[in-house]
């Protein structure tokens, strides 16, 4: 089963109260992934008010997950 980071910024970090944490997960994309966590941690923003990115990269939410990757499920930030 391969292990991840997922790493959790404003909204959701609030939610799941971690910045980070390391997942061993079957999810074979990063909408599966979000969904095992939202079901897991209680998040709940949908998936789309978020964006995704896999080692540091945009990706789209059917991009395939590996061993060792990086997902950060980026939420809407407003600012002033």
């Amino acid at each position: 089963m391969p292990e991840l980071t997922v790493l959790y910024f404003a909204h959701l970090r609030d939610q799941r109260g971690v910045d980070s944490e390391c997942v061993a997960t079957a999810a074979g994309t990063a909408r599966e992934l979000y969904r095992e966590l939202a079901q897991r941690h209680g998040l709940t923003l949908p998936e789309r008010s978020l964006v995704v990115a896999v080692n540091e990269a945009m990706v789209r939410w059917d991009t395939a997950l590996a061993d060792g990757d990086t997902v950060v499920f980026l939420p809407p930030v407003s600012g002033g």
